[in-house]
């Protein structure tokens, strides 16, 4: 059996489950909201840039592809200067970068400055903000991670509830443009605010007993990485291409947008009470469910008829989206530990860069060469259909069982058996 990993409690920066650490909650939570509140309105954004620029779907979808990509592949990066020199400089930096990359995009004259400016500027910025907070909420938690990580994670469902159909009304007022210079100052403030709050976790997190390469290789990880690369590849093309799919079936702008509101409306209900649902459920058949409900909500919008539909199908897809990117944390946490848990994040975040890359871009191609967005759905559908696939042999045995209380015995959970 491996050696327990002894934690030590820093008293000057608060003890774990206090009010300090609930600071901490809020900062991920403003983090997340800014982060995926403007990176997942961008279909608000679509046809008045494509318009501007005479790009077709697939050049216009290559701004948030590319800001995807490079957001989730910078996170391993983010992730391991956090662990090793702790959030507050990473997450300083992001709100400098996020909220200039974003004034920068108002101003830009040609498609290309702004795959540079929006795409490479506001996934950089975007790193470095949002694996931070999220991965020190773990170690500020003992007796109330599951709950605390389901707040912090909250934020992103409540960004894609508020942020869209506020960026489709200033468009429609003012301008795409101005739109994204008022969302570069908020967020620009927002971030600053986060900045403040960011401190290293008062729970040690120890190096794990398996290195993280060793972890990376194992079936447990891989499983997980592959369900996540292909459930998020499906559930860009919606994020991208919903709203301008709505406006070809005769929707307006703002109630287009709204799509996107629904489908982060749902996400917050996804991770109220998530505490009590692991309880209840389990955690891992939870985020088997979670993939399941994304999934199948694909045949909804294949079997489009009317708004109705479309918003029972934001809805399905915001509730099982909700579930997972609450859990998956928490999953992470119990199969490896808290040992470099930024790294660990910010490795496993990459799966969403390659879906940010070949989600939208796959998906615009196909609806460019077909003229329809019918077999862009079906390839939705059965990339959601392989995420739950692929996570359906995974077995419990391999996490680790129980919280050990680390604030009250200065001892972290056993480490994973090798």
């Amino acid at each position: 059996m491996q050696p327990r990993s002894v934690t030590r409690l820093s008293p000057e920066a608060g003890a774990p489950d206090s009010r300090s650490a609930w600071f901490v909650v809020a900062a991920a939570f403003i983090a997340g909201f800014v982060v995926f509140g403007v990176m997942y309105s961008f279909g608000a954004f679509f046809e008045p840039m494509a318009a501007e620029f005479h790009a077709n779907r697939t050049a216009t979808s290559a701004f948030f592809s590319i800001t995807g990509l490079v957001f989730y592949m910078s996170g391993s990066f983010t992730g391991h200067l956090s662990d090793r020199f702790g959030p507050r400089i990473v997450v300083g930096t992001g709100a400098v970068v996020m909220g200039a990359s974003l004034m920068l995009t108002a101003s830009i004259g040609q498609i290309w400055v702004g795959y540079l400016s929006y795409g490479v500027g506001g996934g950089i910025g975007a790193a470095c903000v949002y694996i931070p907070t999220l991965s020190m909420v773990g170690g500020w938690f003992d007796k109330h991670r599951n709950t605390a990580l389901g707040i912090a994670a909250a934020g992103t469902g409540c960004g894609t509830l508020i942020v869209p159909p506020l960026a489709a009304t200033l468009i429609q007022g003012y301008g795409w443009r101005v739109a994204y210079l008022a969302f570069g100052l908020g967020c620009f403030v927002l971030l600053a605010f986060c900045t403040l709050i960011a401190s290293p976790p008062p729970i040690a997190r120890a190096r794990a007993a398996r290195s993280v390469r060793r972890i990376v290789l194992s079936f447990e990880f891989m499983v997980l990485y592959a369900s996540w690369l292909c459930a998020t590849t499906a559930l860009l093309v919606p994020l991208v291409f919903l709203p301008a799919f709505a406006r070809g079936q005769g929707v307006g702008p703002v109630a287009a947008s709204a799509l996107l509101s629904v489908l982060g409306g749902m996400g917050v209900l996804g991770r109220v009470g998530i505490g009590s649902l692991t309880k209840r459920i389990g955690t891992l058949r939870l985020f088997k469910l979670s993939v399941l409900m994304m999934g199948a909500s694909y045949v909804l919008w294949l079997l489009f008829t009317d708004y109705g539909l479309l918003l029972a199908f934001a809805a399905l897809l915001g509730l099982g989206y909700g579930l997972r990117i609450s859990l998956m944390p928490v999953v992470l946490i119990e199969f490896f530990g808290l040992g470099n848990l930024g790294a660990i994040l910010g490795i496993f975040f990459t799966a969403s860069g390659m879906s940010a890359l070949c989600g939208p871009l796959l998906a615009g191609l196909i609806i460019d060469y077909t003229g329809s967005y019918q077999w862009a759905i079906v390839f939705a559908l059965a990339m959601g259909c392989l995420g739950f696939a692929v996570i359906a042999p995974l077995r419990s045995r391999g996490l680790l069982q129980g919280d050990t209380k680390c604030a009250e015995a200065s001892l972290c959970r056993p480490a994973l058996r090798g």
